[in-house]
């Protein structure tokens, strides 16, 4: 019985490193719920709010017409003009912003001005889209490799961002806006950056 326990294999170390994988993803996870506040994925820190809009001009989707007129592309010069726009990312193969789509016309009928940059899609099928379920934009800029939407920090489609008179980055929302964030998000930013108060984060 004392031969077979000293010829046993010793008992396998413990390795603290190996925990060390699960402390840094808590930790990472923990910080981004932080950053969050109230945990609403629509509510993303962003290092751009505040700050004027990246340089950028995309070309028009081609073919859209509004009103009887070629709708315009969209540059960084067209949203530092004295009027806030709300500048919102869509795509025709995104779900989502199809589900937004009616609250931006609502926008658009109320006279606010709406303009988009198409992402990562097809010219046909972003002009189908905007014809089936109306245009609610003023200028709508292509952005078929994405990297302009890198620029303005988006995570994926939708985003909607307001920006003041001045070409500021206001306020942005990640995904698709509902009514309840329309009337007590995107409103009152609307209404924040109007007023001209600073450059503050206005959501």
């Amino acid at each position: 019985m004392t031969d077979q326990a000293e010829n046993s294999p010793p008992p396998p170390r413990r390795r603290p490193w190996a925990v060390i994988p699960v402390i840094v993803f808590g930790s990472l996870a923990l910080a981004m719920y932080v950053a969050l506040g109230s945990g609403d994925p629509s509510i993303v820190p962003s290092a751009l709010v505040g700050r004027p809009v990246p340089d950028f001009a995309l070309p028009p989707l081609e073919g859209l017409v509004r009103d009887g007129a070629p709708v315009p592309g969209l540059a960084d010069e067209d949203l530092a003009r004295g009027e806030v726009s709300v500048v919102n990312v869509w795509a025709s193969w995104c779900a989502p912003c199809r589900a937004e789509h009616p609250l931006l016309m609502r926008l658009s009928e109320a006279g606010e001005n709406v303009v988009g940059i198409n992402y990562k899609d097809e010219t046909e099928n972003g002009r189908r889209f905007l014809g089936r379920l109306g245009n609610p934009f003023s200028a709508v800029g292509v952005d078929e490799a994405g990297r302009s939407a890198i620029d303005w920090g988006v995570y994926g489609v939708p985003e909607t961002f307001i920006v003041d008179g001045a070409g500021t980055i206001r306020c942005k929302h990640v995904g698709p806006f509902d009514e309840e964030a329309l009337e007590k998000r995107l409103i009152p930013a609307i209404e924040i950056a109007r007023s001209g108060t600073g450059s503050e984060p206005a959501c």
